[in-house]
């Protein structure tokens, strides 16, 4: 598909990357009644959906995908939520293992390619037998999720008619590689901060998988990334899970309607993660750069951010 100009244009203040990533992720609230469903996996584990609804009974459904140590009442997820409530459409925001404010019972969790549990919480929406319009959102972490899991599969459920991606590091490596730069060190050491927390208690739970030691020789995402995430999920190091799991390979046999919209000024993301070729080559793929955004920081009028509404109008644009 062609590539899309955006029509995007912050707040002065908010044109700056920075700010408007720190603002999104910091000082953004958003208000919304949520109810929580543990749903039980086949490998023993749970995972925790939070629920929220349109005034009147909806035969649509909105699947909500939060980032890197996200949940599912970040501002970024619920004020879709909210945003697709009002238009009538419900929304289910998915929080990944042991994100929820319960550690999950395995020892591995979730990381940017595991995609069988989209695939569980797709189900479990399908057989409530409510919703033959699906639309799945992803932010960042989740947003790779989303491509790679469309990408992968030769059959999709007819029940999904769109999907959008959000500020998405579909080049996995490269991305990694823009976050140990120095322009994003606040956000690298906060990051590293949180996982490190978590898997302090992952440790104390397995210790028969992990030392302390290891632990304490974590000192940068990709340590992070090579002592627990590739090794917990089965892959050999830290680059080998980049080269997995990142959706960029896998693009060209997406068949839904599907719409990227990664900012120019996102720092989190590097060249490789514009695929202007990819989009031109896939007439199912839609790709928008706006000049602004930060990573999640289309801040917009009315606490209605510029990719929660492009997302509800992609979706009525591709199927109503």
């Amino acid at each position: 598909m062609p590539i899309i100009e955006s029509t995007y244009k912050p707040p002065f203040y908010f044109k700056n990357g920075f700010v408007a990533t720190v603002y999104s992720g910091l000082i953004r609230t958003v208000k919304l009644n949520q109810e929580r469903e543990r749903i039980n996996l086949i490998d023993g584990d749970f995972l925790d959906l939070d629920w929220s609804f349109s005034k009147n009974k909806s035969n649509k459904i909105i699947i909500l995908l939060h980032g890197l140590e996200g949940h599912g009442q970040r501002p970024y997820v619920t004020g879709a939520a909210n945003h697709f409530n009002n238009n009538g459409i419900d929304a289910l925001c998915v929080n990944f293992r042991g994100c929820s404010g319960d550690e999950n019972l395995n020892y591995y969790s979730y990381h940017s390619g595991a995609t069988q549990d989209l695939e569980a919480v797709i189900q479990h929406v399908l057989s409530k037998k409510q919703y033959n319009s699906i639309y799945l959102k992803g932010i960042s972490l989740g947003a790779n999720l989303i491509l790679k899991y469309l990408g992968e599969r030769d059959n999709i459920y007819p029940e999904i008619k769109a999907a959008i991606a959000v500020s998405v590091p579909c080049d996995l490596y490269g991305s990694c590689k823009e976050l140990h730069k120095i322009k994003n060190k606040l956000f690298h050491d906060r990051f590293l901060k949180d996982l490190i927390i978590r898997l302090k208690g992952k440790q104390k739970l397995f210790p028969e998988f992990l030392s302390l030691d290891e632990v304490n020789s974590i000192k940068t995402l990709i340590d992070f990334d090579n002592v627990y995430t590739s090794k917990a999920h089965g892959f050999k190091d830290a680059l080998e899970y980049y080269d997995k799991s990142s959706s960029l390979q896998f693009l060209p046999n997406i068949k839904t309607p599907t719409l990227i919209i990664n900012a120019l000024n996102d720092s989190f993301i590097s060249p490789e993660c514009y695929p202007v070729k990819e989009a031109k080559q896939n007439n199912k793929l839609f790709l928008e750069m706006p000049q602004y955004g930060g990573h999640v920081g289309f801040i917009d009028k009315k606490n209605i951010y510029y990719n929660e509404k492009r997302a509800f109008q992609f979706v009525n644009e591709i199927y109503c």
